[in-house]
C-alpha cells in the first residue's frame, strides 16, 4: 500500500474493517469499477449501526429494491425510510436519492448534445434516461433543429400516478426561443401500460395543430413505460 493511502486508511478507520468490508480502500487500490453495486452504495452511506456494518446496511436496502437499480432510482427518501433499515436515516436516504439522481442526469445529458434523431428508436434512446424510472407522470419536449439534430431536452410539466397536464403555449414558446424547426413530444406512464389514453390523443393532435400554424413540425410523440415505449408516428396516429 502507498504512503498515501496508508495515511487514508488510518484516518478513516478502514484498518479496523473486515476484509470484505473495505470497498473504500478497495476504490483506492482497485479502481470504481471494481466494487460492486452493494459497496459503492455503502461508500455513500459511510457508516452502518450498531449491529450492521454499512456494506450489511446497502446489502439489506438491495434486497429492498430487488436488487436492481431501476427500481431503487425509482424510490423517494420517504420510502427509503419506509424500509425501517437500521442505519439508513434521512440524511442517508437524502444522499442516496441525491446520487442515483445524478447518475440519471448523467445518463441523459451524455449522448444528447447534437445527437441526430433518425427514427422513433432513437428518440427513444436518448429519452428513455429522463423518465423511464419515474414513479409518477412527466411531460417533456425534444426540440430539434433542421437536421433533426437535438438542441435540448425540457420538462415542461410534473403530475401525478395518472396524468399530466402539457401547456400547448409553453411547449411552442420554448420551441421558437430555441429557434427548434421540429420537436418530439415524450411522456411516460408510471403504470406500465403503453397504449394512449384519449386524452394523450387529443392533446397529441392540438400539438400537431398548434405546430403546423408556427411551421413547427411535430415529429412524433413518445409514451414510455419501464424499458419500452410506443411511438404514435410508427402506429399512424400522427
Amino acid at each position: 500500500m502507498s504512503k498515501k493511502l496508508s495515511a487514508y486508511a488510518v484516518k478513516s478507520g478502514i484498518k479496523s474493517w473486515a476484509e470484505e468490508d473495505r470497498p473504500r480502500e478497495k476504490l483506492l487500490s482497485k479502481g470504481v469499477a471494481a466494487l460492486s453495486d452493494t459497496e459503492l452504495i455503502a461508500i455513500l452511506l459511510r457508516t452502518g449501526s450498531r449491529d450492521l456494518t454499512a456494506v450489511d446496511t446497502a446489502r439489506q436496502l438491495l434486497s429492498k429494491a430487488e436488487y436492481d437499480l431501476d427500481v431503487l432510482a425509482r424510490m423517494t427518501v420517504t420510502d427509503l425510510m419506509d424500509f425501517g433499515i437500521k442505519g439508513l436515516g434521512l440524511t442517508k436516504a437524502i444522499t442516496l436519492v441525491a446520487a442515483l439522481e445524478l447518475g440519471r442526469r448523467r445518463q441523459a445529458a451524455a449522448p444528447r448534445r447534437q445527437s441526430q434523431v433518425k427514427d422513433s428508436k432513437s428518440a427513444f434512446e436518448l429519452l428513455a434516461p429522463y423518465l423511464s424510472d419515474k414513479a409518477h407522470e412527466e411531460f417533456w419536449i425534444m426540440l430539434l433543429n433542421q437536421n433533426h439534430r437535438v438542441l435540448d431536452v425540457q420538462q415542461i410539466s410534473i403530475g401525478g400516478l395518472t396524468g399530466t397536464v402539457a401547456d400547448v403555449r409553453k411547449v411552442f414558446e420554448q420551441a421558437l426561443k430555441l429557434k427548434a424547426t421540429a420537436i418530439i413530444l415524450v411522456h411516460n406512464h408510471p403504470s406500465g401500460n403503453l397504449q394512449p389514453s384519449g386524452a394523450d390523443v387529443e392533446l397529441t393532435r392540438k400539438m400537431k395543430q398548434a405546430g403546423a400554424t408556427l411551421d413547427i413540425r411535430v415529429l412524433d410523440h413518445l409514451i414510455i413505460a419501464d424499458k419500452s415505449y410506443y411511438s404514435f408516428a410508427d402506429e399512424g396516429m400522427l
